[in-house]
């Protein structure tokens, strides 16, 4: 067997220390001053220059070799591990991904399990000079592992029966219990309780493929979350002209192997929902004819954009493979019969290819491809869980990336663009089906963060995430890119300079493999982003600056200069854990460099992590002692505070150390501060 690259026309370790960090990579920005939107880094944080990335921070490509010998490092130590981070005698860790910077510092990716049961919302990080070592731990939960029993007190057989009632809910077809409700620990929202996770099969409405995980209480039979493990996204197909294509020869047959990247195959459902069909091969190597109505059309374009994206993590970001281990998934085309989408799926590891309305707009063009397999990417790092925001997050993450490797391709026929879908003309009228620099334009996604967006359906509040990005990279306001127009708002109507989509997707890829979990937020990928590129380009960087610029102008924290933007900042973003109906706890900041009294006008930005925030009540504390109340116990069963408060302040002498104080006034949820703001306008 051999490969062969044809042309064809196509539709186109130092001592232990651990530091409690949550979502936050850069910890020496405690109280730290913003001078004019440029935050103090503390000594050797910053690179020499913020126009390039400090190069120890840059990932290594590792080969899946060195890959697995990492993993095996992190695994000899994990127990070792578990103490470091203070974890209970029941909980063990299991090694799930590792990453490497220049620099040596090694990211391992943990899940968690409590006396042998799965723990859903328990996965960790820890970053140190070696596999397994916890200089910093990232969380996706601050709660502690101790739940009350592990013991059920609900059969499951009413679990199951729940998530049969959720599938049915949702109009899936053939809905079935996969396998018997497992009994997990659920931590992922409050206090962990033990479980059952039942995953329903069928087809969705649409029909998609359904993975559907309910989650139930076991003691008390209440349904605590739900979410579909099936990704799916729309596309559309492009001719990208005559491309080269990697297969395999086996005898006097070609097929639609690539050996160079992983073994990836490509194969024929003819209009099959299951299955892996048939595998394409023919006897000239050549595929396709550009026309729809040829299936290996189709199959060449999936091919071609599977080895693009192939391609494009592992020299961009230094990733072998989608699981970084060099082994390749597989893609089907020709899903069903006219199916408008395309979708992953983990059980197979593989990307499925609908023909779109009519079979006659195959969805596998290069934003498609790399769309449905990044959704692998996230889920063999981060995990963001497929529902609320953060599956608004795993969805723009694809939508990211989609955009990220078209640009990458640098294909003529299908120039890199930030629309998303903007050729299959799915509206019937030309409009693309998403836009990145004014997401409202579709009429359902969102160009801003809101209370609520945690319940709208996945792929519109990716809206924040996939705004953010465009800004980061392009900046606010119009302007021409590869001949599409671009005019991009603000939340806050002032502008945004953007740091170029080279820089934009390095912060992105770190911040989502080495901070994000399965429980991330939007403040809390505002605080991982940040972290990524302090630790890339420095805390008092051009680049940190623009990330939080960006944010800001999607309603997602403050901006670099405070409210305004203009102004000085005292910021802290030290975690203080906020004990359950406990004691009131403090944050402080010391201010310098003021003089007089503080302004009528003070803004406190408050970023609090908390799964009941109707629970606490939050309150400025003056260097006097005075205290302005914030929040009492307002807010019902939001979860977490983000929120800016303007307090007059003018009697206060502005030096000293002011503090914010939180207090939990009731039993059963817990959070923390993870961060908070003084600017002076």
């Amino acid at each position: 067997m051999r490969s062969r690259t044809s042309h064809r026309r196509t539709p186109r370790t130092a001592q232990r220390r651990v530091a409690a960090v949550a979502l936050a990579g850069v910890a020496a920005l405690i109280a730290t001053a913003v001078q004019s939107g440029a935050a103090t880094a503390a000594p050797g944080t910053a690179p020499r220059t913020a126009s390039a990335a400090a190069p120890g921070s840059e990932p290594v490509k590792l080969t899946p070799a060195q890959r697995a010998a990492l993993m095996r490092q992190a695994d000899s130590v994990k127990a070792e591990t578990a103490k470091d981070l203070g974890l209970g005698a029941k909980e063990k860790l299991v090694v799930r991904d590792v990453l490497k910077d220049r620099d040596g510092t090694v990211h391992v990716r943990y899940e968690r399990t409590y006396d042998g049961l799965p723990v859903l919302g328990g996965d960790l990080i820890v970053q140190g000079d070696s596999a397994g070592e916890a200089d910093r731990v990232v969380k996706a939960t601050r709660a502690a592992v101790k739940p009350a029993t592990t013991a059920a007190k609900v059969p499951a057989a009413k679990a199951e029966a729940q998530a049969l009632s959720a599938a049915q809910a949702e109009k899936a077809e053939g809905a079935d219990v996969d396998r018997a409700p497992r009994k997990v620990i659920w931590a992922a929202d409050g206090k962990p309780v033990v479980a059952y996770e039942t995953v329903v099969g069928g087809l969705q409405h649409d029909g998609t493929p359904q993975e559907l995980h309910v989650v139930t209480d076991a003691t008390t039979g209440e349904k605590l979350y739900e979410w579909q493990a099936v990704q799916n996204g729309i596309g559309h197909t492009v001719y990208s002209g005559t491309v080269d294509l990697t297969t395999t020869q086996s005898g006097s047959t070609y097929n639609l192997t690539d050996g160079a990247r992983g073994g990836h195959k490509t194969y024929n459902l003819n209009r099959g929902t299951s299955g892996t069909g048939t595998l394409f091969s023919g006897s000239d190597d050549v595929w396709g004819n550009g026309s729809p109505s040829n299936a290996e059309s189709a199959g060449a374009d999936a091919h071609y954009g599977a080895a693009l994206t192939w391609d494009y993590y592992k020299n961009v970001h230094g990733r072998t493979g989608i699981r970084g281990d060099g082994v390749g998934a597989y893609s089907r085309v020709h899903y069903g019969n006219n199916y408008v989408n395309a979708f992953w799926s983990d059980s197979c590891f593989c990307m499925t290819y609908g023909d779109g309305s009519g079979n006659a707009n195959p969805l596998t063009s290069i934003d498609v491809a790399a769309h449905e397999m990044s959704h692998g990417l996230t889920s063999a790092t981060a995990g963001l869980v497929y529902s609320g925001e953060s599956g608004g997050l795993n969805e723009a993450t694809s939508d990211i990336f989609g955009s990220t490797v078209e640009f990458y391709a640098n294909n003529s026929s299908d120039v890199g663009d930030y629309l998303i879908g903007e050729e299959i003309d799915i509206n019937g009228n030309g409009t693309p089906l998403r836009y990145m620099d004014k997401p409202s334009k579709d009429g359902r996604s969102k160009d801003s963060w809101y209370s609520g967006i945690g319940s709208i359906d996945v792929h519109y509040s990716s809206g924040v995430a996939n705004h953010f990005f465009y800004l980061l990279s392009e900046g606010s306001g119009t302007k021409t890119i590869n001949g599409v127009t671009y005019d991009s708002p603000t939340s806050d109507g002032l502008p945004v300079t953007g740091i170029g989509r080279v820089k934009a997707e390095k912060i992105w890829f770190r911040a989502l493999t080495t901070k994000f979990t399965s429980t991330t937020n939007y403040a809390a990928a505002r605080t991982g982003t940040l972290a990524a590129t302090g630790e890339l380009y420095g805390t008092d960087s051009a680049e940190y600056k623009a990330v939080q610029d960006a944010w800001a102008a999607v309603n997602v924290g403050t901006r670099s200069g405070g409210p305004g933007g203009g102004g000085t900042t005292f910021e802290s973003t030290t975690d203080v854990a906020i004990p359950d109906a406990g004691a009131a706890v403090t944050s402080a900041i010391t201010v310098t460099g003021r003089t007089g009294n503080a302004p009528a006008n003070l803004q406190v930005a408050v970023d609090i992590v908390h799964t009941w925030s109707g629970d606490l009540v939050v309150d400025l504390v003056a260097p006097d002692g005075t205290s302005y109340r914030l929040r009492n116990r307002t807010g019902g069963s939001a979860d977490n505070i983000n929120e800016t408060y303007t307090v007059n302040a003018s009697s206060e002498t502005a030096n000293g150390t002011w503090r914010l104080r939180v207090q939990d006034m009731a039993r059963y949820d817990t959070g923390y501060i993870n961060g908070w703001s003084l600017t002076f306008p």
